[in-house]
Parts: structure tokens; sequence; C-alpha cells
């Protein structure tokens, strides 16, 4: 077996999923995962599935709980992060998330916001959530992040207005960070629906 290093950077986890599942197809499994760089080692082609799941907002002691939890039924798990910063003394913000996640450093939960899992591929769709009320609440955190990017973006545009450019750029993050809660919330729409056509 020969060992197969990628670099990918994908802003959506759906991206990741394809690319990860594509790899898969071609005959290439996941061993190791850094901050750009993917090593895959060669495996039977389309033999593994990937999914790709946010835990950005939830502390280190619910990451790993999560983690086990995935680990325990079979599936192989591994952190990435969705930053490419290089630092020592990493300290993150996030005021969407669960109280014990709102401070994220390198000891607990920084570059260690998603969690790739993969699975034997038995020819069924790969999902962690499978209510339909599990993946409402899935995408609901999902967006608070863009939320609060775009809503930042949207403040900064309103204190630079005077200036063109930095008001432009701000402007044209904020339409950045509205496409994902956009696309999110009309997923979120759908899935209201379908659960009111179960009930």
């Amino acid at each position: 077996m020969s060992i197969v290093k990628r670099r990918f950077f994908a802003g959506f986890m759906g991206q990741q999923t394809k690319w990860l599942n594509s790899m898969a197809e071609k005959g290439y499994r996941l061993v190791k995962t850094g901050k750009l760089e993917y090593v895959f080692d060669e495996c039977e082609p389309g033999k593994y599935v990937y999914t790709v799941e946010y835990v950005g907002d939830r502390s280190l002691e619910e990451e790993e709980k999560y983690k086990a939890f995935l680990e325990d039924i079979g599936y192989q798990v591994f952190y990435k992060n969705m930053n490419l910063a290089y630092s020592t003394n990493k300290l993150t913000f996030r005021p969407w998330a669960d109280k014990g996640g709102k401070f994220s450093t390198l000891k607990t939960t920084f570059n260690k916001e998603l969690l790739i899992v993969e699975k034997e591929n038995d020819g069924k769709p790969f999902q962690l959530h499978t209510e339909k009320q599990d993946q409402i609440d899935y995408y609901n955190r999902m967006n608070q992040p863009w939320y609060f990017a775009m809503f930042m973006a949207l403040l900064l545009a309103v204190i630079y207005w005077p200036n063109l450019l930095p008001t432009a750029i701000c402007g044209s993050l904020a339409v950045i960070f509205m496409l994902p809660v956009i696309i999110m919330t009309f997923k979120i729409r759908k899935l209201k629906k379908e659960k009111e056509l179960e009930e």
C-alpha cells in the first residue's frame, strides 16, 4: 500500500464531503488530516464513504463525547480545522456557541471545528442525522456562525460608510456570508414542511 498526500481547502463542508467521497471512489482511504493536508492510503475503490460534521459550537468535552460515540458505533473519525491561521497562542470567541464552547483555544477546540466521519460503504446514503427535527436543529446550529459573520460585516460597512473602499469590501463580505444562510434556511424550511407532512 502506498501513502498519498493531497492538499485541499473548501469553504463549505459539502464541497469537502464530495471531494473525500470522490477520492474514496478512486480507491483512496483517509488515514490522517492536517491544516491543509489529507493523507490517504490505497484501498478498494468505493469501499468507504465520508460525511463532514460541524462541531465548532460545542465544548471540548461535548466534542470528545460525540467523537467517542461515533467511534463506538464503528465509524472512523478525524478532527479538521475550518481556519488556516498558524499561531501558538490562539483564542477564538464564538458568541453563537454553547456555554462551554464560547472560547476556543489550542488546548480546547481550536482547529477542531469539523469531524470527518468514515464508514464502510453499504450502498445507503451516509447521514448522521436521520430524524427531521435533528436535521433542523443541526442546520440551525450551522447557520449561527454565518449569521454572526454577516452581521459583523454589515456593521463594519455601516461604520466605514463615508469611506467607499472599506464599505464596499465589508458589504461584499456580508453578501458572501449571506449565501450559506440562504441555502440552509431553504433546507430548514423544506425539512419543516416534510416533518409536518409526516405528522
